[in-house]
């Protein structure tokens, strides 16, 4: 999820559903998940969302702790992030 919107911070959430072949309650669920927990934020642009993320946060699971997102989202995009 986190891959997809940096790669299209504009993108639908029924579209990033579409991409990972999960259900759009399922996208909106995780999404609303990341938000509460400061990894993307939501800003309304007309009648959208545009999404940005907070690359800065380390990963929640042990295992990966100490590493920050955007080091996975590195790997994944071709572009730069920086705000």
């Amino acid at each position: 999820m986190l891959v997809e919107i940096a790669r299209d911070p504009e993108a639908r959430l029924r579209d990033i559903a579409e991409r990972i072949g999960i259900t759009e309650r399922a996208v909106q669920m995780i999404v609303s998940d990341l938000y509460t927990a400061g990894y993307l934020n939501r800003e309304r642009v007309g009648r959208r969302n545009r999404y940005s993320l907070d690359l800065d946060l380390h990963f929640r699971y042990p295992t990966e702790s100490g590493l920050p997102v955007r080091l996975l989202i590195g790997i994944f995009t071709d572009h730069d992030l920086e705000p």
